[in-house]
């Protein structure tokens, strides 16, 4: 079994999860730069929280699927209007 075949059966639940959590990991990513550490360990920092945000974003694009976008982009809709 391959590891997209795992993802797809999870749940929309989940997969909402996993994709929320991209946020925090981008903003912990780009906010280390205020951080006063060494060029070196920043980029350390950048490239590990910025792969996991990648990480969790198609993560969860993966368990969400066409029909889970679907319905993301609808609960958007009706929030805004």
């Amino acid at each position: 079994m391959n590891i997209r075949n795992l993802l797809a059966r999870m749940s929309f639940r989940t997969g909402v999860i996993i994709l929320s959590l991209c946020i925090p990991c981008y903003i912990i990513s780009f906010a280390q730069i205020a951080l006063p550490v060494s060029a070196g360990i920043k980029s350390v920092l950048w490239v590990m929280f910025f792969g996991m945000a990648k990480t969790f974003q198609y993560g969860g694009l993966t368990i969400l699927g066409a029909e889970g976008i679907t319905k993301l982009k609808q609960f958007f809709t009706r929030i805004n209007h």
